[in-house]
């Protein structure tokens, strides 16, 4: 049987490997339905407002309080990034899924995601505790970045584009 621990370290551990699951269908749908209006942009916005219903939903579902504004205006500068990070990532994978196929680009995008981490930790930046960089971490960073080479396929044929047919 599972210790409490080991359920608290499994859990969040099994759900963070199913978002990562999500993203590639989410990248093809980006493009997909950036294709259908004309741009990637146009799907980019059409998942962001798409999102934002989804959350204000389940904050009225859950009864989430209302935020401290004041508070978090008190914080740093960066505190508000994350949103123009989220539309450049969605604008991104709508723009370049069609050219570098969902693993081409998740494969890049999780090394670009490794390798900035690893950067962060380094240096404790946004508040984290540091966690300097060792041969272990820059061994991991290398067999990342040959992942995505043999992923991407080196020399492979560029990806068929996507197709987007009506009532599918």
């Amino acid at each position: 049987m599972f210790s409490k621990t080991a359920l608290l370290t499994v859990v969040p551990a099994g759900l963070a490997f199913m978002a990562g699951m999500a993203l590639p269908f989410q990248a093809a749908s980006n493009a997909a339905v950036g294709k259908a209006l004309g741009h990637p942009l146009w799907g980019a916005m059409t998942s962001l407002l798409v999102s934002g219903v989804v959350v204000i939903l389940a904050l009225l579902v859950l009864r989430v309080p209302l935020p401290s504004l004041g508070k978090a205006l008190q914080g740093p500068w960066w505190l508000w990034i994350g949103g123009v990070l989220g539309a450049l990532y969605v604008a991104g994978a709508a723009a370049l899924t069609p050219k570098l196929g969902a693993g081409g680009f998740l494969m890049l995008v999780v090394a670009g995601q490794i390798i900035t981490a690893v950067v962060v930790d380094h240096f404790g930046l946004m508040g984290l505790a540091s966690k300097p960089v060792n041969w272990a971490k820059v061994v991991g960073i290398v067999l990342i970045l040959g992942g995505v080479l043999l992923v991407q396929g080196v020399g492979a044929s560029a990806p068929a584009s996507v197709t987007v047919q009506a009532g599918q």
